[in-house]
């Protein structure tokens, strides 16, 4: 919106949902690594590597980001801000692709269904 408009609001707002983005990335990164390396079955599995391993790499451009708009203010929106939030924005669909093959193809994180159910 900042590109269309120009309102430093915008960029200001971006900033914001950046810092809060990497808050929750590291909570999420708590599950995840739970999962990761308390078993050597997830280990196993190239798509949970592919996860981590692009997730990682989305929080340290956001990380990137992030400090670039602090130091910057609106100006360091275009053109790197928005480059950097375009490639986060096509890991994260990946890493997402990824995360949902491993819950639905390998049952990552999902209980066996109990006898009672059956």
């Amino acid at each position: 919106m900042f590109w269309f408009t120009g309102g430093t609001g915008w960029a200001t707002a971006a900033t914001w949902l950046l810092g809060a983005g990497i808050a929750t990335a590291l909570l999420a990164a708590l599950a995840g690594f739970t999962d990761f390396l308390a078993n050597g079955e997830v280990r196993a599995i190239t798509a949970a590597w592919q996860h981590m391993i692009g997730n990682l790499t989305a929080v340290f451009l956001v990380l990137i980001n992030f400090l670039l708009r602090l130091g910057g203010g609106a100006e360091a929106v275009l053109p790197w801000g928005l480059l950097i939030s375009t490639a986060v924005v096509l890991i994260l669909l990946y890493t997402g692709w990824k995360g949902g093959h491993l819950v639905y193809q390998h049952r990552v994180g999902v209980n066996p269904p109990s006898e009672e159910t059956h």
